[in-house]
């Protein structure tokens, strides 16, 4: 075969190639008149739609598919219902929570199921580019305030943007309240101080004035009879 021939033949060959994409694209084109009427995923035809039903993509952001509510997703926490209890930080397994608790001097409210909080949260930090998605931080969360919300695209140009802060309290404010349980720990040490020095003062007062106890009960001893001797018999 010469030359010539192969060289035809390769241009008979990307015609016919560009000929059937050509078609392809223009059958999807024509199919594509009419947008496609948003399914749910669980929807077991969801994957077996004909060509007859429309554009097979969505204009995202702005049309997304519905997720199964059972993902596993972002991490969100509703502060008003934590009680700063740490069991989500102890239990994770790649160290993606943060939280720096600070003591009240008396209880801060109550969560919306009764449980009482006695802890401030100075922070409460998630690291959603550490987090494995295991969900094991919001079974074990008493007041179920630690969840997974259905937001699956929080991706960032920075990875710093990736960790959400949930903490009830501002810098100031956390001085505020640390500076006021360290005065309520140093007032009571120094009551106890007080209370513990009138104590003894008080005893050692009565051990002064209290005489000596005498014995309740003093032995006495019969006198010793002296053996009879032979003498005295006669």
């Amino acid at each position: 075969m010469s030359a010539i021939n192969l060289y035809f033949k390769a241009i008979l060959s990307g015609v016919q190639s560009t000929r059937n994409g050509m078609a392809l694209t223009w059958k999807h084109a024509w199919s594509a008149r009419k947008s496609r009427k948003v399914q749910q995923i669980q929807d077991p035809e969801y994957f077996n739609a004909s060509e007859n039903t429309g554009i097979f993509t969505l204009e995202y952001p702005h049309q997304k598919i519905p997720v199964p509510v059972n993902g596993r997703y972002q991490l969100h926490n509703e502060m008003d219902d934590c009680i700063v209890c740490d069991k989500c930080v102890k239990v994770c397994p790649v160290d993606c929570i943060e939280i720096d608790p600070i003591k009240a001097t008396g209880l801060v409210g109550h969560t919306s199921d009764g449980s009482p909080i006695r802890l401030y949260a100075e922070k409460f930090d998630i690291d959603m580019s550490k987090c494995c998605f295991c969900g094991l931080c919001t079974t074990v969360c008493p007041t179920e305030c630690l969840t997974m919300t259905s937001e699956y695209d929080f991706s960032v140009f920075d990875v710093k943007e990736h960790t959400f802060g949930f903490a009830n309290l501002t810098k100031e404010q956390a001085d505020e309240k640390r500076q006021l349980y360290e005065q309520f720990v140093a007032e009571k040490e120094a009551l106890k101080a007080s209370a513990s020095a009138s104590t003894e003062a008080l005893v050692q007062k009565e051990g002064d004035e209290k005489p000596a106890a005498k014995p309740a009960f003093k032995p006495s001893f019969k006198p010793k009879i002296p053996p009879k001797t032979q003498d005295d018999h006669e």
